[in-house]
């Protein structure tokens, strides 16, 4: 009798071994998954802060011309900006932003 109760508890202790090992492993790769999410989005933020120290305003930009590229570059209004598109090998040019229109 004392066999047989040491068989099954060694064999229910296996089954939850194996039990456990398997759900620690399907936690692992959660894991890993988010943790390569959460690197891309890393590098991502990284490279928005830098964007956003490096050109937050107008003046920011102005600072930066005066300095690196001295009068080589000139203001121009948006407005006067063309797009060039090619339509069945025709040029199109239209207006860079659209106009808002208001439908009241």
């Amino acid at each position: 009798m004392k066999k047989i109760v040491l068989i099954i508890s060694i064999f229910i202790l296996i089954l939850i071994t194996s039990w456990v090992k398997n759900s620690t492993k399907k936690i692992e790769d959660e894991i890993f998954g988010l943790n390569e999410n959460i690197r891309s989005l890393k590098v991502e933020l990284s490279d928005v802060l830098l964007e956003y120290n490096y050109l937050r305003s107008p003046d920011k930009l102005l600072q930066y011309q005066s300095q690196y590229f001295e009068n080589d570059l000139i203001q121009m209004d948006i407005t006067k900006i063309k797009k060039i598109t090619e339509k069945n090998n025709k040029l199109i040019i239209t207006n860079f932003t659209k106009k808002l229109e208001n439908n009241e």
